[in-house]
């Protein structure tokens, strides 16, 4: 699989979009860079916050998770060495799916890790997928560090440009 794209954002806008973005929403999270290598896992009110910023309607269901299953889930995703374990643990966690544990690992584990969303794929011009996979997972992840890194900005940066791009122009 390769992911095919079209940045649709002029390259020279890139900062003027990520400067727009309104990131006090996400103020509260955050003390949870790097909670991962501090804290070693996720409580299920913490997991309830994140799940509540990616996702209102679905953050709920956050809550009808263990204590237990939270802290063995994530202190495993935390640890894991392979993509595959790491973001596929997050999932059997009621109420994440692929865009809420890739916040999880961006906000908990490692800044590199793009917000996987809807906006920001289509401001790369990526076809949207009909389901994310795991090989669509770590390509996105590496085409999102390299457009970051080809324009010097980080990745949280590119997702917050991306984001604004699409909430401007994409429409409905």
């Amino acid at each position: 699989m390769t992911i095919k794209h079209s940045l649709r954002i002029p390259p020279g806008k890139l900062r003027y979009y990520q400067e727009r973005y309104d990131f006090s929403a996400e103020a509260n999270l955050d003390k949870y860079h790097q909670i991962g290598p501090k804290q070693g896992y996720l409580t299920v009110s913490q997991l309830h916050e994140i799940c509540q910023w990616k996702s209102k309607r679905r953050a709920d269901l956050a809550l009808s998770n263990s204590e237990a299953l939270v802290r063995e889930i994530t202190a495993f995703s935390f640890s894991a060495k392979c993509e595959e374990s790491r973001l596929g643990a997050l999932t059997l966690l009621s109420g994440v799916q692929f865009p809420t544990a890739s916040v999880i690992l961006h906000f908990c584990v490692d800044q590199s890790y793009p917000i996987l969303d809807f906006r920001a794929i289509w401001s790369l011009g990526v076809k949207q997928p009909s389901q994310y996979i795991v090989a669509f997972w770590k390509e996105y992840v590496q085409l999102c560090r390299a457009v970051a890194a080809k324009h010097r900005l980080t990745v949280r940066e590119l997702d917050m440009a991306l984001w604004q791009y699409s909430s401007e122009h994409q429409g409905g």
